[in-house]
């Protein structure tokens, strides 16, 4: 098998990744995912050059459709959604050639037999080489199912016995839906694939404004100098979005937003800003420190939960000045309902970088506005030259903006012109888009040339996976065993719960206006 490429990090200026000739399979390929994202991420890809040329992509799903349907629907679906428009008509015409499209049942083993034939007759028509990217964007429960079948099938290879071709697979989240559920998952999916051959996905960890967390700590010297506890005060790590849970009322109800936004997307970010610095830039030196962050994090307890932790439900409000119902007024949601669409969370990192440093995390549905920030807060220095009365100056605050606008924020003090030297706040701004002159790729984009490539380093390990699960599934089984009496408890258009707000009181902080 080709070694697995190094990570573009190490190596300054434009990448030279080799990129190997290979087919993409996207099982449930009807899908919203399908549409959003992945074939506007695979198009633009293919409209810089950053696909092998060798390549072919083939959606499979149960819905009877030709191959020229199928293309007309994901040309559709690029004009809609691709961060490029419109379509670039020459590279549709190339690009279209490579897509087709395969019905059949995920359970269904003659249909896995036939993808079998038509791949090899591509590989023959394409010069692809028998290697094999296959996405899952289904429901979890068809993981192991989709994979038995693979490896039945001979479409999922054995790396001790085939090493001049390789096969990978891309799973969604979540992985899982506590930590025993985790590890059945791992422990089925083991039984027909290497570790190595997993790659779960967090479209978070392809976002350009997250690679960049590693890069600003570690390639400045000025901001890791004061990255520790005798300097910062807090960090806060916020997931806002206000639109609600949408047509997907009845997935919401199994899931909740601890699973399906603070597991993944949230202690990912808090790995990344926490982790110590890597040996080096390989996959495994870079997920190794995320591990020690995530296993260093101070388990909460059941006297800890009232204190520590807070859950929420929207009801009805108002998003850009017009009315929005309820989360117990969404489609296929029960109107008793006890499932959260708020979290926040005060967690403790026991390590000597982080002692005493609380790092608050919250995230929610139907927010104020649209938006994902990490904020290093930094101590007050001494109050005795600048403060003025009755008014403490605001602490000096690093804002990582990781969507929209993605950029980074320094809030300093600075004397405001006049002979009362009053001193005010200022932000000094960087933003990708402006200074770039481009907006960032798409994570999609990213992460798929990246499974293409061998480079496992944006995704999450199986000790990652498991220590997440394992901070979060006894707050889950509290949360299972007890019914919230105040839901809903915070109003559409509004930042949470009142509970949230007094839980970072008591601690005589208060969440960032963003």
């Amino acid at each position: 098998m080709p070694q697995p490429t190094p990570h573009p990090l190490e190596e300054p200026g434009v990448s030279n990744r080799f990129i190997e000739p290979c087919i993409l399979v996207i099982f449930g390929a009807t899908g919203d995912l399908t549409a959003r994202k992945l074939f506007p991420a695979i198009y633009n890809l293919a409209r810089e050059g950053q696909l092998p040329s060798q390549f072919a992509c083939v959606g499979f799903a149960r819905r009877d459709k030709t191959h020229e349907q199928f293309r007309e629907e994901m040309r559709e679906a690029i004009n809609l959604y691709s961060r490029v428009k419109p379509i670039d008509e020459a590279v549709w015409k190339n690009f279209k050639e490579q897509i087709f499209y395969h019905r059949s049942e995920f359970h269904e083993n003659e249909g896995y037999a036939r993808l079998q034939t038509f791949l090899n007759e591509l590989d023959g028509k394409l010069g692809t080489k028998g290697n094999r990217v296959f996405y899952l964007s289904t429901q979890p429960s068809f993981f192991p199912v989709i994979c038995e079948n693979l490896e039945k099938s001979g479409l999922i290879y054995d790396l001790d016995k085939t090493k001049e071709k390789w096969s990978r697979i891309i799973i969604e989240k979540p992985f899982g839906h506590d930590l025993d559920s985790a590890k059945a998952l791992q422990k089925e999916l083991l039984r027909f694939l290497d570790e190595s051959q997993i790659y779960r996905i967090d479209h978070y960890l392809g976002k350009e404004s997250v690679q960049n967390i590693l890069v600003f700590r570690f390639a400045n010297s000025l901001f890791e100098s004061v990255w520790n506890n005798r300097h910062v005060d807090h960090v806060q790590i916020t997931v806002s979005e206000d639109i609600g849970i949408g047509t997907r009322g009845a997935f919401w109800e199994e899931a909740g937003l601890l699973r399906d936004i603070v597991q993944n997307h949230m202690m990912q970010l808090l790995s990344l800003v926490a982790m110590e610095p890597p040996v080096n830039l390989s996959a495994s030196a870079i997920h190794d420190e995320k591990v020690k962050v995530l296993e260093a994090i101070r388990p909460l307890e059941q006297e800890d939960f009232e204190k520590c932790v807070v859950r929420g439900q929207y009801g009805p409000g108002y998003i850009n000045g017009q009315p929005v119902a309820g989360y117990r007024q969404e489609k296929n949601v029960s109107p008793t309902s006890n499932m959260e669409t708020y979290a926040a969370l005060r967690l403790s990192i026991d390590n000597w970088r982080w002692s005493d440093v609380p790092f608050y995390l919250r995230g929610g549905k139907r927010l104020p506005k649209r938006a994902t920030e990490i904020a290093i807060v930094f101590k007050d220095p001494p109050g005795v030259l600048f403060q003025q009365p009755h008014k403490r100056n605001e602490p000096n605050v690093l804002s990582l903006r990781i969507q929209p606008d993605e950029g980074t924020g320094l809030k300093i003090n600075c004397k405001v012109p006049g002979p009362s030297s009053p001193v005010q706040p200022v932000k000094m701004d960087f933003r990708y888009g402006s200074y770039f002159g481009t907006s960032p790729p798409e994570a999609y984009e990213r992460l798929i040339q990246d499974c293409i490539l061998g480079d496992i380093t944006l995704f999450a390990r199986e000790d990652e996976v498991f220590n997440s699960w394992r901070l979060l599934t006894p707050i889950l089984n509290d949360w299972a065993s007890k019914k919230a009496g105040d839901f809903p408890n915070y109003a559409s258009g509004t930042w949470g719960p009142k509970a949230a707000e007094e839980m970072l009181a008591r601690d005589n902080r208060k969440w960032r206006l963003i």
